[in-house]
């Protein structure tokens, strides 16, 4: 991994722990496992689905891939991968680097996470 990619993963890690402590502080219940999608995109389908192939393999429930059109009007694909976790920023980092990693081998874009609120 080369510096650039390094200070980039650093900023996920960082996101990763702002999210958390937001998730906690506006009321999700941490002692609940929580759904946790991490987004991938890239304009190649074929490439995409490798990554995504990738994914599963690391233990991961990957989603079909959609298309979506971004504001400047150029169209991607995108795919999640679903595991439940604990809001805990050791798990959630470990899987940001497995998943950014895949992210750099195949060249698409990890765009980070997200999960749903649960209530206490």
């Amino acid at each position: 991994m080369n510096s650039e990619e390094t200070s980039e993963l650093a900023e996920w890690h960082e996101f990763n722990q702002e999210t958390i402590e937001a998730l906690i502080e506006d009321g999700s219940d941490a002692s609940q496992a929580h759904t946790i999608e991490y987004h991938f995109a890239s304009a190649d389908f074929d490439v995409l689905e490798k990554a995504a192939v990738d994914a599963f393999k690391a233990g991961f429930e990957v989603g079909d891939a959609e298309e979506l059109e971004l504001e400047d009007g150029e169209e991607v694909f995108c795919f999640d991968a679903v595991v439940e976790r604990m809001l805990d920023a050791k798990l959630i980092n470990q899987d940001t680097d497995k998943l950014f990693a895949i992210a750099i081998k195949h060249n698409v874009d990890y765009d980070g996470w997200g999960t749903f609120f649960i209530e206490k």
